[in-house]
């Protein structure tokens, strides 16, 4: 380099443009060099406004069919590079089964129609109601600016009701892992494990298993303070509950163990979270990101035709072309819309089917569980058509609170869809009380229920494979010009994260091949 001639550095290239293009100009450049920052996981490189700035490209125009969580992630990963993006959605609003229902709002299912009266500030996540800590809807709560708070998924106060018995979930607990702790150290004890075990393997795992079950003398399971209290201790020590059952086989015929393993698994571990004022925050967020002018409502698409420079979508009263379009409908609703991407995807589309699934919430005008059970947060597991009970995460003490005295799916959540709203409440009322007592029936303020395989244009809960095979990898890439997406495309089925999770593949294949086209 010639002496005085200045070395152009990646500093001094972005104050030029800083200067002569604004912030948005310089910010787009610092994408373009991989400088921006970035809210999101490494793994996904959302597209940029400096992708096609720098490069002297131009984005493509997609048409994005449903409104839902998926839809609305692809348009707004999309949205951040200027790709002209317009969402089809059949139902009057956006969201899909992220459903959140407040006070005013009607509920529309077929042949049916409820008016929500619940009173200021009580809601009811009537779709997805909580979120896993991994999941990447808390990346996008952060990115979006949505407060979260915990959601209690495992609370020992709650119940398990199995057999016509209700205990505590603690109780269950402890006398579920104290009986089978009890078998296992005598059986250790006794030499019968002496081919699998070491003398030294030996003695740590009856020190294990005498502190897991909370043992006593003789290796013996005779209850223990873990099991709960009939008097907490204050002034006066605790008075601990009568024994426990006398054996084993008590524990194992009451079917406890079955509903004390919920939160064994990896997506629903403690802690969990929730949106701070429902669920339907991380949609209204979304909108407004997207653009609400870019939301056509109303519309149900009646025909997709690939093209070789495009793809056209029709619905009644007008139709549309775009570069590209992206399907992210539930499989069995897109099954049944005329298209001509073949019969592979034809085939693949009609093998997820859909799962029903049913919510109850009951407002009532004083919050009994926490004044009497003690119970903030948490769910009761049951073996009745009702299957669990939610006690509300929020709004602790309170005058009123929303309790969800049902969420069932399959043949339960049939059963209760078949019925009429006052039907569904009156059964919930007479289930729930098995588990609380007459104050389940009493003092209920208002109550809102859904079917989701009653909801137009969504016809059930999620969508189940009965086997992961070749057609879920065909429909995972693209039909000429048409994408799908959605959480039924993912290994979390019936999770927004699913839902997500979809949408940024499905944006990641498309970007690239709009990138790579000359």
């Amino acid at each position: 380099m010639a002496e005085g001639t200045a070395r152009l550095t990646r500093r001094g290239l972005l104050v030029g443009i800083g200067a002569a293009g604004g912030a948005g100009a310089m910010f787009a450049a610092m994408g373009a060099l991989g400088l921006a920052p970035t809210g999101q996981d490494k793994e996904f490189q959302a597209p940029r406004k400096g992708d096609f700035t720098l490069t002297g490209r131009g984005s493509a125009s997609v048409l994005i069919l449903g409104a839902g969580v998926a839809g609305l992630t692809a348009a707004y990963e999309l949205g951040k590079a200027g790709y002209d993006c317009t969402l089809l959605e059949a139902r009057q609003r956006a969201g899909g089964r992220n459903l959140t229902l407040r006070g005013g709002d009607r509920l529309t299912e077929t042949g049916s129609t409820q008016e929500v009266g619940f009173g200021e500030g009580v809601y009811f996540n009537a779709g997805p109601a909580r979120i896993a800590p991994w999941m990447l809807t808390l990346d996008y709560c952060r990115e979006l600016g949505i407060p979260i708070e915990t959601f209690v998924n495992n609370n020992g106060a709650a119940y398990v009701h199995t057999n016509g018995q209700t205990v505590r979930a603690r109780t269950a607990r402890a006398d579920t892992y104290g009986y089978i702790a009890e078998l296992l150290a005598k059986a250790t004890d006794e030499g019968r494990l002496n081919r699998r075990l070491t003398a030294e393997d030996r003695e740590r795992l009856l020190d294990f298993l005498t502190r897991f079950g909370d043992l006593g003398e003789a290796l013996s399971y005779s209850g223990s303070p873990r099991r709960g209290m009939a008097r907490n201790p204050g002034i006066l020590a605790g008075l601990e509950l009568d024994p426990p059952p006398g054996t084993l086989s008590e524990i194992l015929s009451a079917g406890t163990g079955r509903a004390i393993t919920a939160d064994f698994s990896y997506d629903m571990a403690a802690p969990m979270f929730q949106p701070v004022g429902g669920m339907d925050r991380i949609v209204t967020a979304l909108v407004e990101r997207v653009g609400e002018d870019r939301i056509r409502t109303g519309v149900q698409v009646t025909k997709i035709t690939s093209l070789g420079d495009g793809v056209e979508v029709e619905w009644q009263g007008g139709k549309q072309k775009a570069d590209y379009c992206i399907a992210a409908l539930p499989p069995h609703i897109l099954a049944r819309i005329p298209h001509n991407l073949g019969p592979d995807v034809s085939t693949a589309l009609a093998k997820p089917t859909p799962v029903p699934a049913g919510k109850l919430g009951l407002e009532y005008g004083r919050r009994w569980w926490e004044l009497e059970d003690r119970i903030y947060g948490g769910i009761t597991e049951t073996d009745l058509d009702i299957t669990h009970i939610w006690y509300p995460s929020h709004g602790y003490h309170a005058q009123t609170g929303l309790v969800v005295a049902y969420y069932n799916t399959d043949k339960d959540a049939e059963l209760y869809g078949a019925l009429s709203h006052e039907d569904r409440k009156r059964r919930a009322l007479t289930q729930g009380k098995k588990i609380h007592g007459e104050k389940f029936r009493q003092n209920v303020l208002s109550s809102a229920s859904i079917a989701w395989e009653r909801q137009d244009h969504i016809k059930g809960g999620w969508a189940r494979w009965p086997v992961i095979d070749s057609s879920f990898t065909l429909l995972q890439g693209p039909a000429g010009r048409v994408y799908f997406a959605g959480d039924w495309l993912t290994r979390l089925t019936a999770w927004q994260a699913g839902a997500m999770e979809s949408a940024r593949h499905v944006v990641t294949q498309l970007h690239q091949r709009v990138m790579k086209s000359p």
